[in-house]
């Protein structure tokens, strides 16, 4: 056997080494019984954040460029009443402003598309019948 793990082995093998019973821990053990509880610890609930789209960027887009009926502009009223409830924390009212702009928005897009297919279809019809010759009735 090598020389070097025998002391090791022996170390080992002997009786445990005592340790000095700290003051602290022996008057715990005196003690015995945990203190009484204290006052109720306090629960902080944090709220998840409910993302409520407000719908500011569409309805300013749709002011600007799409304002068919005014839709554009009433949508983005109801955007900023939807922006001003939900820094408040009233989530329910901000939901309520964000859907209306929402249908604002959608029936401002639908409406200024069908003006804009409308007039492009016209401006063709015109253009075609620019090309055409003009032959008076009864010809």
């Amino acid at each position: 056997m090598n020389h070097a793990a025998q002391p090791f082995l022996q170390c080992a093998s002997g009786p445990p080494p005592t340790y000095q019973v700290l003051k602290e821990e022996h008057e715990v053990e005196v003690l015995g019984v945990p203190p009484t509880p204290g006052p109720a610890p306090t629960v902080i609930s944090i709220r998840s954040e409910v993302s409520v789209p407000d719908h500011v960027v569409w309805s300013l887009f749709n002011t600007v460029f799409l304002n068919i009926f005014c839709l554009g502009f009433v949508a983005f009223a109801y955007s900023v009443k939807s922006r001003d409830r939900k820094m408040v924390g009233d989530m329910i009212g901000a939901q309520s402003y964000a859907s209306t702009a929402k249908c604002l928005n959608i029936c401002a897009l639908v409406f200024s598309l069908l003006v804009f297919v409308g007039l492009i279809i016209l401006t063709v019809v015109m253009a075609s019948m620019a090309g055409m010759p003009y032959h008076p009735p009864g010809y």
